[in-house]
């Protein structure tokens, strides 16, 4: 199989313009540091920003106003959603599926095999890991692939995710457990004798087991 031919952020941008027929541009949509390496399929959205010594892999779509800091790889064929922020030495391997908003600290860690052997190809059992919009990983935090993390929920520093997570929850420990509730704004959510809280962003209740936001 040929290798991917790695292009320079100059190339890849000429490349785009010449494909859509439009005319070389003041002001790039994007943003790449000469250090880093994007290869031939790959799409980003206007106003991200890749930093140093990134390489972001064939078949990977960024979208709009991401951030990649300091040596991170992406791909192949992840998708990313708009105001995603991956903070310095993030691996996002394929399988992993992320939303808009996200943030992922630094050197948190996704996997996407369960039972990796060095001498065993596995490619074709990838599990699928998604991250719901406006969800946060704290640095140095495992997420095992195969779960999903819920809408605005927040994994602590040092983690370990091995199931699912639900919406808002903020889970801490190895492995990760709930000790409570945040809302949109990150802060932990205290209720009053109703069952109900709030914070800038919206109100919140419980319906069973599972936290409802209603935005202001």
């Amino acid at each position: 199989m040929e290798k991917p031919k790695r292009l320079t952020p100059q190339e890849w941008k000429a490349r785009m313009r010449e494909k859509k027929g439009e005319t070389k541009k003041d002001t790039p949509d994007f943003f790449v540091h000469e250090s880093s390496y994007v290869d031939n399929g790959v799409r980003i959205g206007e106003g991200t920003k890749i930093w140093h010594f990134c390489h972001l892999m064939s078949g990977t779509l960024v979208g709009k106003n991401c951030s990649f800091g300091q040596n991170c790889v992406v791909g192949p064929n992840v998708k990313i959603g708009n105001g995603v922020k991956v903070q310095n030495n993030v691996s996002i391997y394929e399988g992993v599926e992320i939303e808009e908003s996200v943030f992922l600290g630094p050197s948190m860690v996704f996997t996407n095999v369960v039972n990796p052997r060095a001498f065993i190809q596995r490619k074709s059992e990838f599990k699928k890991t998604l991250l719901k919009k406006g969800c946060s990983i704290g640095a140095n935090a495992t997420i095992v692939c195969g779960v999903t993390i819920g809408e605005y929920a927040f994994i602590g520093s040092g983690a370990v995710v091995n199931k699912d997570v639900k919406p808002f929850a903020l889970m801490v420990g190895v492995p990760a457990k709930q000790i409570g509730w945040v809302g949109i704004s990150g802060d932990t959510l205290l209720f009053d004798e109703n069952g109900m809280a709030e914070d800038e962003y919206a109100r919140y209740f419980m319906t069973g087991e599972t936290l409802k936001a209603e935005l202001k």
